[in-house]
């Protein structure tokens, strides 16, 4: 969150100090605006829920009947909150979002390291394993991690980038997959 928040200001030259991850979010910090971010997001998610990729839940559902094993893999420090707003939180073994990285000093995306993280908690080799994204961030991060199979998931126009960032296969809807 920290970096985005940084990229986000720089973008329009605005330069506030790094501070501390704990910072208070009135803090005039990055931390402090990641921080304050966080907090919105929540109030947003207990007020409006969270909406769904088209087919997720199905296509979820159906690698499970299959019985093959589920991480979630997110940079969100609201990844928690989300993936209970929306009723999921039980079709994952594994989660490495932004506060399990953090805590655990993991780089992330686009390095590969949280996706690498969420392979060995699985014990699943990387090379056997698939990565879905919908960020290029994401999908840089799946490629240099060596899995075997990398998918980009498009909406708003980004299926050519995804691709060129090295996803294998791009879809809109999840249930083309199925």
């Amino acid at each position: 969150t920290g970096v985005q928040v940084s990229s986000f200001l720089q973008s329009r030259d605005i330069n506030l100090p790094w501070g501390s991850p704990d910072d208070e979010p009135e803090k005039q910090t990055v931390c402090g605006l990641g921080n304050k971010k966080n907090v919105l997001v929540n109030k947003l998610i207990d007020s409006r829920g969270v909406g769904i990729l088209p087919g997720s839940i199905e296509f979820v559902h159906h690698v499970l009947s299959l019985g093959l094993r589920t991480a979630v893999v997110s940079s969100s420090k609201n990844c928690e909150a989300i993936l209970k707003a929306a009723g999921i939180s039980d079709l994952f073994e594994v989660r490495i979002d932004g506060v399990v990285a953090a805590r655990r000093q993991i780089p992330g995306k686009p390095q590969p390291d949280t996706f690498l993280a969420a392979a060995k908690a699985l014990e699943a080799e990387p090379a056997r394993s698939i990565v879905l994204e919908d960020a290029i961030s994401g999908v840089q991060a799946g490629k240099s991690g060596g899995f075997g199979l990398v998918i980009g998931i498009e909406h708003g126009g980004q299926a050519e980038a995804l691709r060129h960032n090295g996803a294998d296969v791009v879809v809109a809807d999840l249930r083309e997959l199925i």
